[in-house]
């Protein structure tokens, strides 16, 4: 919406709440998260590099700022350095399927990639690429929210993309459908009764640039960058399905 109200970029860092129940090694209940949106001016890629100058920008200022807390993590859990690329790598998800397909692990190919694969397939562009940070974009559709847009090349296909850190999701974002007619439509194709989301589509109709946007959670960014075990590690109260307090 504030895009919308001719914000060309709009973003916001934030505690994020999730009442799911992920009791997983990577999940909390209460994280911090990075949010933002963007204006697209030709190609929803302006995205990925958005995420790419941030990220690798990042890295640098952890390796040559913040030595002596690695240093000390290192100490308890030892941890080899992240291996990532100047230039982000993107690998389209096909490309994708076809790296695990090659070193045997078969994958449906329009359905989405479980944690195993995911990690498979960290492993295999390490070994390829020499990268341990990758963007894998252009989902298949049926596996991407509502209201992202899809491909205008193949509508099987989305304009979305993961983002990756030692062969696990930091990152989910894609382009987002920005006008209402097409938003209904595919809102009532996954089962969504449109009339609960009324005003959410409605806001679309006073007119909306092409956009998109991505979230990320930060604990699980710091847990992959110093590659522990479990983001209790990196939260110092961690929320999860079995804790509430202290």
């Amino acid at each position: 919406m504030s895009i919308c109200g001719g914000f060309g970029r709009v973003f916001e860092v934030g505690p994020v709440f999730r009442a799911e129940k992920s009791n997983t090694h990577r999940h909390l209940c209460e994280f911090i998260g990075l949010d933002a949106e963007m204006e697209i001016k030709e190609h929803y890629f302006e995205v990925c590099d958005i995420i790419d100058g941030l990220f690798v920008a990042i890295f640098k200022h952890l390796n040559e700022n913040c030595q002596k807390e690695l240093e000390t993590i290192n100490r308890q859990y030892p941890f080899e350095p992240l291996k990532y690329l100047e230039k982000t790598l993107k690998l389209t998800y096909e490309e994708g399927i076809k790296m695990l397909k090659e070193a045997g692990t078969e994958i449906e190919p329009m359905g989405d990639l479980n944690t195993e694969a995911e990690k498979k397939l960290g492993r295999l562009v390490k070994e390829k690429y020499g990268t341990e940070f990758f963007i894998l974009y252009r989902y298949p559709l049926a596996v991407r929210p509502f209201y992202t847009m899809p491909c205008y090349d193949d509508p099987a296909y989305s304009n979305s993309f993961d983002v990756f850190i030692r062969g696990e999701e930091i990152i989910s974002g894609a382009q987002r459908i920005h006008t209402p007619e097409l938003l209904r439509k595919r809102a009532i194709e996954c089962g969504i009764d449109a009339s609960t989301i009324a005003s959410y589509i409605e806001s679309f109709s006073y007119g909306a640039p092409p956009h998109g946007g991505f979230g990320v959670g930060l604990e699980r960014v710091v847990m992959l960058f110093c590659a522990l075990n479990n983001i209790r590690k990196t939260s110092l109260f961690p929320r999860d399905p079995q804790r509430l307090a202290p």
